[in-house]
């Protein structure tokens, strides 16, 4: 997938960190490189992106304050060393919110993000069917993954849980969650959800039809900031 995208922070080694991350990775063409919000704003006057990854934390005009001026279309991917922002950081355009020091092996699994939800923004005649394969034992089934309801994982094993049945399958969930896209989102360490059967939300946990699932603390930021973008 060939995007076209530009780096804004003020620290020099995370950029240029990003730049050797973006080069390695991807096939994406990397435009601009801006140390301050203001010669972002300056080079997008006269130029477009289709991807922003921003610091929060810069002189003269935040990332938050930078992104509330960005083109509603324009996505982002929020690079900070500030955990507290996360909840606020998806009111945006946000695809992914990395924590510096930034891995090879995080920054792999955000591009996977990334270019899922570009994927889905192409016209339906020009997605692929939205299914995968999933090996059991010396089997592979077919399941649609509009009919997943959630991963719990067992140990070494997953359980895809679907509206008609139950798989167990020898992998990981995060290596799962890597493969997958919204509306699908972790929100505790044994769980991944369909977040378009959940049924509601309670205390510290949610529901899908009977089945109640715990809320991890850690997940609970970036699933809440979901849900509000959808709540009356």
């Amino acid at each position: 997938m060939n995007l076209r995208c530009m780096i804004v922070d003020d620290e020099p080694n995370a950029v240029n960190l990003l730049e050797v991350l973006i080069g390695q990775t991807t096939g994406w063409q990397l435009l601009a490189k801006c140390l301050n919000a203001l010669d972002a704003i300056s080079f997008l006057k006269n130029n477009s992106v289709d991807l922003i990854f921003l610091d929060i934390e810069m002189p003269l005009l935040s990332g938050m304050e930078l992104a509330g001026l960005l083109s509603p279309d324009t996505a982002i991917v929020f690079a900070t060393a500030y955990k507290e922002h996360a909840a606020e950081s998806y009111s945006f355009n946000t695809i992914d919110y990395l924590l510096k020091p930034i891995t090879l092996k995080r920054f792999i699994a955000s591009t996977k993000k990334i270019e899922n939800h570009f994927q889905n923004l192409l016209p339906a005649e020009k997605k692929e069917e939205e299914y995968f394969f999933v090996k059991t034992g010396s089997e592979l089934h077919k399941i649609q993954l509009a009919e997943i309801l959630y991963f719990e994982s067992q140990k070494e094993y997953v359980k895809i849980v679907t509206q008609k049945r139950e798989i167990l399958t020898y992998r990981r969930l995060k290596d799962i969650e890597a493969q997958l896209n919204p509306p699908f989102t972790r929100v505790h360490n044994s769980f991944i959800v369909n977040i378009k059967q959940l049924s509601k939300i309670h205390a510290s946990s949610i529901y899908i039809g009977q089945k109640q699932i715990p809320i991890g603390d850690k997940f609970r930021d970036e699933l809440m900031a979901i849900i509000q973008k959808r709540t009356f």
